[in-house]
């Protein structure tokens, strides 16, 4: 190995050289930035944690009741501006706060969790009033079809009544001839 070396000119030696020394500083580079924590500076208007946990619970409410047909059977309607509204913030102040909330991961990832929690809670007791909802139904359709048997009962006795009836005056009208 030194003897091919040794066929090498000086520039080449040379070049290797400082190849070296590059793709050691790259590798410290790649290090250095690779390792880095970049916390944002907290902004002014920073939305508060408990804040931004229900912010984001309704955006994420809103983005999937996009593709759901309100009461005036309308889709694809953007609900960000009522939440933005509501809250009465902007889009800006979002977006700042957010940033600032995604550099802090610990932080982010409480606020996340908390609003998936109540994202759960909500859902477990819509399902809930749902099955109320829907057993009520039922017992009210069962309801209305034993009326409709008692109805419909009624009126083949009194129909059955009828025909009695008619039989019997034509019986009575024959026997009279």
């Amino acid at each position: 190995m030194v003897f091919s070396m040794m066929k090498l000119k000086g520039k080449e030696l040379l070049l290797i050289d400082k190849m070296k020394k590059n793709s050691y500083l790259f590798l410290f580079i790649l290090l250095v930035s690779c390792t880095s924590n970049t916390i944002f500076e907290k902004p002014k208007d920073l939305i508060p944690k408990d804040t931004m946990s229900l912010l984001l619970q309704e955006m994420v409410i809103s983005t999937s009741a996009k593709f759901i047909k309100n009461k005036n059977n309308q889709k694809n309607i953007n609900y960000m501006p009522f939440v933005y509204d509501r809250f009465k913030i902007d889009s800006t102040r979002f977006e700042s706060s957010n940033y600032y909330y995604m550099s802090t991961m610990d932080l982010y990832q409480e606020i996340l969790e908390k609003a998936k929690a109540s994202i759960n809670t909500q859902q477990d007791v819509l399902k809930k009033v749902q099955k109320e909802l829907d057993s009520i139904k039922k017992d009210a359709l069962k309801l209305t079809r034993s009326k409709l048997k008692e109805l419909d009962s009624l009126k083949v006795t009194k129909n059955f009544e009828k025909l009695e009836l008619s039989k019997r005056t034509l019986e009575e009208m024959n026997e009279r001839q």
